[in-house]
């Protein structure tokens, strides 16, 4: 995917730290369902959205999310210190179709689960586009946006498919899209992607 080049990398180093992430936990069934995520300090979220696929089309950020790169974990979530990690036993949230990411946040919380950050969304979509399906895409929540004079963006991260309407443009119609929604509105199509933890080299 040349995810290597963008993060000034050799194939063998991206491996090895792959490599190396693994043999620092023991080996289990669980690792077998958890997802690599690359860390945006090591690739742009933006720039890694753009490696997305869904039947030959590019993923792409919309043009009103040009400060993507402002988007940061939110303060529940505390990002492993490693350009790779594993996110475990990830959802799409399909159950809380139709809440608001403001009511969606506090009962993951009560689960015991955090949001996925927008770039453990891509990140999980370069490994299983599938995940994205018609009627069912889903937000990632984990990821927000501070303003300067205190509080959030209203804005909450979303990957679904894109209608190929407006300024998305007809000829990215069916590709994936990084997009955004409002904190406050109800989507019958989004669930909340999430994890049960993270976990970086021991």
């Amino acid at each position: 995917m040349g995810i290597p080049t963008l993060a000034g990398l050799s194939d063998d180093q991206l491996r090895a730290h792959a490599a190396g992430l693994l043999d620092s936990h023991d080996r289990s069934e669980q690792d077998g369902r958890a997802v690599l995520a690359v860390h945006p300090s090591l690739v742009p979220t933006a720039r890694l959205a753009e490696l997305m696929r869904r039947e030959g089309k590019a993923g792409f950020v919309v043009v009103d999310m040009s400060d993507l790169a402002d988007f940061a974990p939110t303060d529940d979530i505390t990002l492993p210190d490693a350009p790779l990690y594993l996110v475990d036993d990830v959802t799409r949230g399909d159950d809380l179709l139709g809440w608001t990411p403001a009511d969606a946040h506090p009962e993951l919380t009560a689960r015991g689960r955090t949001p996925l950050t927008i770039s453990e969304g891509v990140s999980w979509l370069l490994q299983q586009p599938e995940t994205l399906e018609p009627g069912a895409c889903f937000m990632c929540i984990g990821s927000r946006r501070r303003k300067a004079a205190g509080g959030l963006d209203s804005r909450t991260p979303a990957l679904w498919i894109s209608g190929g309407t407006g300024r998305d443009g007809r000829e990215n119609k069916g590709a994936p899209k990084l997009g955004w929604c409002w904190a406050g509105n109800h989507h019958t199509w989004l669930g909340f992607a999430s994890t049960a933890g993270r976990r970086g080299p021991a």
